[in-house]
């Protein structure tokens, strides 16, 4: 019963925001912060009606300027409302081009200046990415999930290059954002209370990296985040 009634609330909260914000994207279309607003409007109320409790630990993050790469694993579609909380001034997603086709938020996240990209299409994806330079030199960050997927698991998935490609491209650092395993562990079914940890580390600088340095770059990313999302899972223990 408790299921299917916050079911319903959210999905009347996920109209409801999909109706305010096209009206704020069609006043200032593709601003680039944007995003950073319809964030807080999906994610502060569902957060309530999830009983999540969001413990953010992101001074890094919030403290570095606009024009960086931010990396986060991802875990479920429940992210929007988690991460929500966190995302910092001028920042843009890459997502890809089916979120384009959902009622409401598709049109949001157009709005939002945020890049849509083909995979399946490579000339599309280059130009996606010579996009995102051009938005990185524009003193404007781009949100990445490097995993590419949703994964609910207790380890993180290969990452793919592409973040670590345009961060080296254009020369901005890598701000690593790691949020605790809470997939699993959600009951929408329940009134308790469940807390997640957001926590950003120290940027990761790319002045002066090739392309050579991009394996050992996406390995340093992926293994300090594994750490820290362990360090969190054993402080919520």
């Amino acid at each position: 019963m408790l299921y299917s009634l916050r079911m319903f609330l959210l999905g009347l909260h996920f109209l409801a925001v999909g109706a305010v914000g096209l009206l704020i994207g069609l006043c200032r279309p593709f601003n680039p912060d944007n995003s950073r607003v319809f964030a807080r409007l999906y994610s502060l109320p569902a957060t309530w009606l999830m009983r999540i409790e969001v413990k953010a630990e992101v001074g890094p993050l919030w403290d570095h300027p606009p024009g960086c790469v931010i990396v986060a694993n991802h875990q479920s579609n429940f992210d929007l409302f988690v991460l929500g909380q966190v995302v910092p001034q001028r920042t843009v997603a890459i997502g890809k081009k089916s979120l384009g086709w959902i009622p409401l938020f598709g049109q949001l996240f157009w709005l939002g200046g945020n890049v849509l990209v083909d995979r399946k299409n490579a000339y599309q994806a280059r130009r996606a990415l010579q996009k995102t330079t051009r938005v990185l030199q524009d003193d404007t960050s781009i949100w990445i999930f490097p995993e590419g997927t949703r994964n609910p698991g207790e380890h993180l998935l290969a990452f793919k290059k592409g973040a670590f490609h345009m961060a080296i491209e254009a020369g901005v650092p890598i701000v690593p954002v790691c949020v605790s395993r809470y997939a699993r562990r959600l009951s929408l079914n329940s009134w308790r209370q469940r807390t997640v940890i957001v926590r950003s580390l120290p940027p990761i600088a790319t002045t002066g990296m090739t392309l050579q340095d991009l394996p050992a770059l996406i390995e340093q990313c992926r293994g300090q985040m594994q750490q820290c999302i362990d360090r969190m899972e054993k402080e919520l223990a």
